[in-house]
């Protein structure tokens, strides 16, 4: 009985670490996507070019990419105590988020600002998911889900925002900075799991293990196929729909529906791709997940241009079907990258997945517009499911290695 109550006490630490540190998690990265929310807005207000408006979220990326590559050249997601690191990223992209409201939004240091948000987050979602990892059992896939998953259905409500006629740009601002100063004070109340291992010392090459490893190589690769797909596919489905939607009805109608549509596939259908993703790769197998929703995402990337023009009806449910699939494995990557690697550099190399990640997405993000320009929207998805399928590729060969019995228990 006592060892009972033990393992409940122990259990119920576990349920109440990990949903607090969704919450600040999903908090802190609201930073990310505030600006994103309030951008017609302040095209409307303020006459801001749409070279202004790109760079408010390119910025973000940009600084991403710069903040985890500068984390994992000195392995801080492992040398240093994760609650601590999350709590000072997020208190200075909080303040960067709020000195928005100090200057004119047409001003050059509003992309200064906003690079330093995205370096702030470097020591929030790869940190966040180590200290998710640190309370696995065999649900790593699962717990990473849920992340990710709270993640895509945040990054998607700027869709429903606009589709209901947008927000006060002030208002939303100064909101996500108050949450993520609350979430950055909270995080010191999550408690760290028993697989933590010990900080490593400074070592220059580790970050270079993620494709020293062959296991982690391929897992890496995977994941290059899958962001090829992801970001690009986020970024303009909504542009895609309303250009479709026009086609049948005015555009008024049309941007109402296209934003909504988007809305559910990319935030609705994507949340729930994460759960189930989770649970079935955790059930079955990473590389079967993996290679399963890489085929069915690069079908639909494939598709879904020569429906442009179809019934509304028609290509919302291949959106959604999209949705689902393109995100359904992003978690798997990182739940892999953190059962391959070793233990005490756990932090530092879902760092270096998301850094090269995230610079691969700078490229394919601005791949669409002149392939719809040149070629028509009946084609320029098309070119995106190339990543997929050379990320099934990556995978199968993840399978076939011998450190793939590491997955989900040996279930590759």
């Amino acid at each position: 009985m006592a060892d009972e109550g033990m393992y409940q006490g122990v259990n119920g630490v576990r349920v109440r670490s990990l949903a607090l540190l969704a919450i600040c998690e999903v908090a802190v990265l609201g930073l990310w996507f505030s600006a994103s929310a309030v951008v017609p807005t302040l095209i409307a207000d303020y006459d801001l070019s749409p070279s202004q408006a790109s760079m408010m979220t390119s910025a973000v990326q940009i600084g991403f990419v710069a903040g985890t590559l500068t984390s994992a050249i000195f392995s801080l997601a492992d040398r240093l105590d994760p609650r601590r690191f999350f709590m000072l990223s997020a208190l200075v992209a909080a303040l960067a988020n709020a000195l928005l409201l100090a200057v004119e939004p047409t001003s050059p240091v509003v992309i200064v600002l906003r690079f330093i948000t995205g370096a702030c987050m470097a020591g929030v979602y790869p940190v966040g998911m180590k200290m998710a990892v640190s309370w696995a059992r065999e649900d790593v896939g699962l717990l990473i889900g849920i992340l990710v998953g709270a993640l895509t259905l945040g990054s998607a409500v700027p869709h429903l925002f606009n589709a209901f006629g947008g927000i006060d740009w002030q208002f939303t601002i100064l909101t996500a900075s108050a949450v993520a100063l609350s979430a950055a004070l909270l995080i010191n109340l999550v408690q760290i799991g028993p697989n933590m291992a010990p900080a490593p010392p400074f070592s220059p090459g580790a970050a270079f293990q993620a494709f020293r490893r062959p296991a982690l190589r391929l897992a890496n690769f995977g994941y290059l196929g899958h962001m090829w797909e992801l970001y690009a596919m986020w970024a303009w489905l909504v542009v895609f729909l309303d250009a479709s939607f026009r086609l049948g009805m005015d555009g008024a109608a049309a941007a109402w529906w296209s934003r909504l549509a988007t809305f559910g596939a990319m935030g609705v259908g994507g949340a729930i791709g994460c759960l189930l993703g989770g649970a079935l790769a955790d059930r079955y197998g990473r590389t079967t997940l993996t290679m399963g929703a890489m085929t069915a995402s690069g079908l639909c990337a494939l598709l879904i241009g020569f429906l442009f023009g179809a019934e509304p009806w028609i290509l919302t449910l291949l959106a959604t079907i999209w949705g689902v699939t393109v995100v359904a494995d992003s978690a798997q990557f990182s739940a892999s990258i953190a059962e391959l690697s070793p233990p005490e550099y756990v932090g530092t190399m879902l760092t270096v997945q998301t850094c090269v990640g995230f610079l691969l997405t700078l490229f394919t993000v601005h791949l669409v517009p002149p392939l719809a320009a040149a070629w028509g929207w009946q084609y320029a998805f098309a070119v995106l499911a190339l990543g997929p399928f050379l990320g099934v590729v990556a995978m199968a060969r993840l399978r076939a290695h011998p450190g793939s019995a590491r997955l989900a228990g040996g279930r590759r």
